[in-house]
């Protein structure tokens, strides 16, 4: 055929046109011959490496097809003879014709991209134009083609060819200056090179050229249209995200490491949701969450197919082709879908150890089965494997995942993580030096920064790779529903690292004179909260940080947070051991030691040297509360560590009693110490009368309130006003008094009690007579339990 082509020239192909008895035969001859020529290039004859023969067919091929469009424009264009399906074919061939493998010089040598230029020129370009002027000759009948040719144009432009480009984007234009003047809105274009784009940017069609000339042009053209400006302007800004995000993710999607590609798919999830473009943001939603699964991010994986459960609604209403995502077609409702949705995300849930968000599934699906389908069956399941999660929740170990921040620096990185900072959350057990490498293998030539300070724009600015990481604190959020209780630790640890939004760095630095002898006192602290796009977890193991705030910790009080957070860790140890004495005894041993021992940490000797002498109190006056608060949480310490020494005692073995001796005389002496200067302090620990409960101080006290020096003072030291004034005991029990308090101890009486969030504090005497308090905010205690006319709540 290419032989006989080859032989013909313009007035062969006139005569052979002349031929035809009949216009319905020239048009079959045409259409027979488009899908042939279409089909004998798209199925390459000869093989790629044959470039000769596969040039001179593309030769004759394209003659023709010059040939045969000026019959059609003279032969079946006017109104009356138009033909869409002719024309259709041609522009359909047209660009088969110049997308074809074999045209494509970009993917071939310098020396045989140079030798076919000079033969053959670019044939690309020829057809190209050609398409332009066919497509500006159609006039009123461009309508029909909309939106049928948006795709085949839009990968014409796309070929890699800059001249090319620039003489073909305009055709979009032009197709939507057509539809809008029919119906004053070009929403059937817009809808189809959204979802066309999608489809040829992944398949490795487009780049960052493309993107600003499409950009350059068509808001040159939209510009000079006065109709069309701001809707125009509107619809490039709309095309220019969506490719800037597209590209993004084809170019993370290549790499060996899918982590990245995670962002880029929730960067594309988020525009469609955005544009209200369900099927896209669906398709999003899949891809997101297999990344997730074949990285065993069940969490996530979890929190990713929610999103699409909750747009389905629990009634009988036939599923959508967009909501029915890959979901086998057996199920046909919404209620039905959801519910397999539900069942997979409970499972996920589990796999996650994430079971108080199985739970809500779990209960929004009992409310299902039981009120609204009355299935007692499934009801039945349900409920039993809600009582599992709950089970595990108590006795399933959990631990708490780290956070670290994450800055990229430079332009190097790409568009999504350029100078920017994210929250990661760490995977079970990974240590901060496992979670770099990871971090850093994607970018092998990134230099990883040493300061934890935000760079200048020396790195921002450059062209390099800087990668800034280190450890922060998640900030717990108040919960209302958990305060004023008695709650295992447990339940309330999931809450300290899970559902957060704010994390924290205190970054220490020296101010003022140094003090070698105790570092203490000048000893500040830097500490920048970062807010987060969304808490954590969530469809992410990652989101970025929405804002940054820093402010200054003075030494007093960072003192007095370090005691806090002494204390509470004590606690916690205890709480820990009641609960499961089978615990190692080797953690609460170095805590204890650490404190008692003055020689291993030196104690909160240093705090008072830098703190409770006279000059501090001159030079400082404002800062007497805070000393009383920092004497306080020192004395409250005394009794926390005499628990934890009992327990440290009946689990000690014989081989460390000498340790445990050595630690108990230090303590005799820490107390005796304490106790004269800042006053006693005692608690007691009670047994939780509902069975299969350990005694247990659960969830130890908010040391902001307990030890706030304006709200109260024990008198101190064992002096009383009056010689025959009781000695003062203050007792803690958990919150849920009274059910769970002891009915009063010989020579004990119990008079006045209030409540932190999480204990009861009572001022108690021996040989009656209430403690004194010193109470300057007015605090109004509540009658003792039991009195006359009060009821106890």
């Amino acid at each position: 055929m290419a032989a006989i082509l080859s032989q013909m020239d313009a007035d062969h192909y006139h005569s052979y046109i002349q031929a035809f008895p009949s216009r319905p035969e020239l048009m079959d001859f045409l259409m027979e011959t488009f899908i042939l020529f279409k089909d004998l290039i798209g199925k390459t004859v000869y093989p790629c490496d044959w470039m000769v023969m596969n040039m001179v067919q593309n030769r004759e091929f394209l003659r023709a097809i010059n040939q045969f469009a000026t019959t059609l424009t003279e032969m079946f264009l006017s109104s009356s003879s138009f033909e869409l399906q002719l024309w259709n074919n041609y522009f359909h061939l047209a660009v088969a014709f110049l997308t074809q493998d074999s045209l494509q010089l970009e993917n071939f040598s310098q020396a045989k991209r140079a030798a076919i230029l000079a033969k053959y020129g670019d044939m690309r370009a020829k057809i190209g134009a050609a398409i332009r002027d066919m497509w500006y000759n159609l006039g009123h009948h461009k309508i029909e083609f909309i939106p049928g040719m948006v795709g085949p144009i839009l990968e014409m432009t796309l070929v890699p060819e800059l001249e090319l480009r620039k003489s073909t984007i305009p055709i979009f234009f032009d197709m939507m200056l057509c539809e809008y003047q029919l119906t004053a809105s070009f929403s059937r274009f817009e809808d189809e090179i959204l979802r066309k784009l999608d489809s040829e940017v992944e398949g490795g069609r487009g780049d960052e050229q493309y993107k600003q000339l499409f950009e350059s042009i068509l808001l040159s053209c939209c510009r000079a249209h006065p109709e069309l400006s701001r809707p125009g302007e509107s619809f490039v800004a709309l095309v220019t995200g969506l490719l800037e995000r597209l590209l993004d993710y084809r170019a993370v999607m290549n790499d060996e490491n899918k982590t990245y590609s995670m962002s880029c798919t929730v960067n594309l999830l988020n525009f469609y949701k955005e544009i209200n473009r369900q099927a896209m943001y669906i398709r999003y939603l899949y891809k997101l969450k297999d990344l997730h699964i074949s990285y065993e991010n069940y969490t996530e994986g979890a929190y990713t197919l929610l999103l699409h459960a909750r747009l389905l609604k629990w009634s009988d209403e036939a599923n959508t082709a967009p909501m029915q995502g890959l979901h086998s077609p057996s199920l046909h409702t919404q209620r039905q879908l959801k519910e397999a949705l539900y069942n997979q995300i409970v499972n996920y849930f589990d796999q996650g150890k994430m079971w108080e968000e199985a739970i809500h599934i779990c209960k929004e699906l009992a409310e299902q089965y039981e009120s609204e389908i009355f299935d007692y069956e499934m009801l039945s399941e349900i409920l039993q494997r809600e009582a599992k999660f709950y089970e595990k929740i108590l006795k399933v170990l959990r631990p708490s995942p780290d956070y670290f921040a994450v800055g990229y620096y430079g332009q190097g990185f790409p568009t999504f993580l350029r100078n920017k900072v994210f929250i990661y959350r760490g995977k079970e057990y990974e240590r901060r030096e496992d979670f770099e490498m990871r971090l850093l293998s994607p970018f092998p030539n990134a230099e990883k920064l040493q300061t934890t300070s935000p760079p200048g724009p020396d790195i921002t600015e450059s062209p390099g790779q800087y990668i800034q990481c280190f450890t922060v604190q998640p900030v717990e959020e108040p919960r209302i529903r958990l305060r004023d209780r008695s709650i295992p630790e447990q339940i309330t640890n999931f809450y300290k690292a899970n559902h957060v939004q704010k994390f924290s760095y205190s970054r220490p630095f020296k101010k003022g004179p140094k003090d070698p002898d105790n570092e203490f006192a000048n000893m500040w602290i830097e500490r920048t909260t970062f807010v987060t796009a969304y808490p954590l977890p969530g469809i992410l193991r990652w989101f970025a940080v929405t804002s940054t705030t820093t402010t200054t910790i003075s030494p007093l009080e960072n003192a007095i947070e370090t005691m806090m957070k002494t204390n509470e860790k004590i606690l916690s140890e205890i709480n820990r051991h009641q609960n499961d004495p089978s615990l190692p005894i080797n953690p609460l041993s170095m805590l204890l030691n650490g404190i008692v021992d003055p020689a291993v940490m030196g104690g909160f000797a240093k705090y008072e040297t830098a703190f409770f002498q006279e000059p501090y109190l001159e030079e400082h006056p404002e800062d007497q509360g805070n000393i009383e608060r920092l004497k306080d949480l020192i004395a409250w310490q005394i009794p926390l560590l005499s628990e934890g020494i009992r327990i440290h005692g009946q689990k000690v073995t014989e081989d460390l009693r000498p340790f445990h001796e050595r630690m108990e005389q230090c303590f005799v002496q820490l107390r005796a110490k304490v106790e004269s200067q800042y006053g006693v302090r005692e608690m007691i620990s009670f047994e939780d009368r509902r069975s299969g409960r350990p005694r247990s101080v659960t969830w130890g006290p908010d040391w902001e309130r307990l030890s706030h020096a304006r709200d109260r003072r024990v008198q101190r030291g064992r002096h009383h006003p009056h010689p025959h004034s009781p000695e003062p005991l203050v007792l803690l029990c958990p919150v849920h008094f009274p059910p769970t308090c002891p009915t009063p101890m010989p020579s004990v009486s119990l008079s006045v009690f209030y409540t932190t969030p999480h204990l009861c504090v009572h001022s108690a005497v021996r040989h009656g007579g209430p403690v004194q308090w010193e109470d300057t905010e007015q605090r109004q205690p509540r009658a003792a339990p039991g009195s006359p006319g009060t009821a106890v709540t």
